[in-house]
């Protein structure tokens, strides 16, 4: 069952992928063909999967349109991934088993195929199928999610700061909360919001997201310092060589793996009160932990 479920999200977000993006022959090309580069790159859709599926649990279906919210979270996330990966932050050559983004078109079209990205998510994000009502609020959680203050950006700029320090335990967990967790926590809640739900709804939701954000990026971590290069599909013990704040670093792997499984267990009481609705948020925060990629 989850097993379907992660492929079904995986198909559902690639066709609106397609069909939102430019395709590869509109000029200008060359961006249009770094942004499919990344997007297309083999990633797993979680963020995607993971609105779908909150929407699916406030509605008892999946609502008709929302892998186009999906759609726009994935390319937020990929931009993301583009710039991460540039030589003036994390200068990385591999992600998702491919050459970055950078390394392919260079520097400069990179930077722009990110941007672009930006943009085209929000184009999607104003023409979804909800009510007007639901696609304010939906954009205003997916801007501060993305955003400097608890959000995305803020995380990354924190996450550059604190490299070769050693970080206490406050601020490496708002890096996470805020770098990772928050894209992670938008696409919970705005997949509730595209499915009407109400505010006991969301807050419900809200708590489930930013549980299982913080535990994935712990599972991240820890992957960092024990799979290899060919099993993350990027380049290993990144962190570790950089003197990035990672929770293995200053809490060691076996307290980093309670920390993970203390959150998941945080996560399934957050949507406790969905019930049986709640029960595939719940395996898919179960995967988020014992993934090994």
């Amino acid at each position: 069952m989850l097993t379907q479920a992660l492929e079904d999200g995986r198909k559902l977000t690639d066709a609106a992928l397609e069909r939102l993006l430019p395709a590869a022959n509109v000029r200008p090309t060359s961006i249009h063909q770094a942004m499919r580069h990344s997007v297309f790159a083999g990633g797993k859709r979680i963020r995607p999967i993971l609105c779908m599926e909150a929407g699916r649990a406030i509605a008892g279906d999946l609502p008709a349109g929302i892998e186009e919210l999906g759609a726009a979270l994935e390319m937020l996330h990929t931009y993301s991934l583009i710039h991460d990966d540039l030589p003036a932050l994390d200068n990385d050559d591999l992600r998702r088993g491919r050459p970055t983004c950078h390394k392919v078109y260079g520097e400069a079209i990179a930077i722009l195929a990110g941007d672009a990205l930006q943009t085209q998510a929000y184009e999607v994000l104003s023409k979804l199928r909800c009510s007007a009502e639901a696609r304010v609020k939906i954009i205003e959680e997916i801007a501060r999610g993305t955003g400097t203050v608890n959000g995305m950006i803020g995380g990354q700029v924190v996450d550059l700061e604190a490299e070769r320090t050693k970080p206490d335990a406050e601020t490496l967990e708002y890096i996470h909360r805020s770098k990772t967790a928050a894209l992670i926590t938008a696409s919970v809640v705005t997949g509730g919001l595209f499915a009407s739900a109400d505010a006991k709804q969301v807050e419900s939701l809200r708590s489930f997201g930013q549980a299982i954000g913080l535990a994935f990026q712990i599972v991240d971590d820890i992957l960092d310092v024990t799979q290899t290069s060919e099993q993350l599909g990027k380049t290993a013990g990144k962190d570790v060589a950089s003197e990035k704040a990672t929770y293995p670093a200053l809490f060691g792997l076996e307290e980093s793996r309670k920390r993970a499984l203390a959150l998941l267990e945080d996560a399934y009481q957050g949507v406790q009160n969905l019930g049986a609705r709640g029960e595939m948020l719940k395996n898919l925060a179960r995967f988020l932990i014992e993934r090994e990629s």
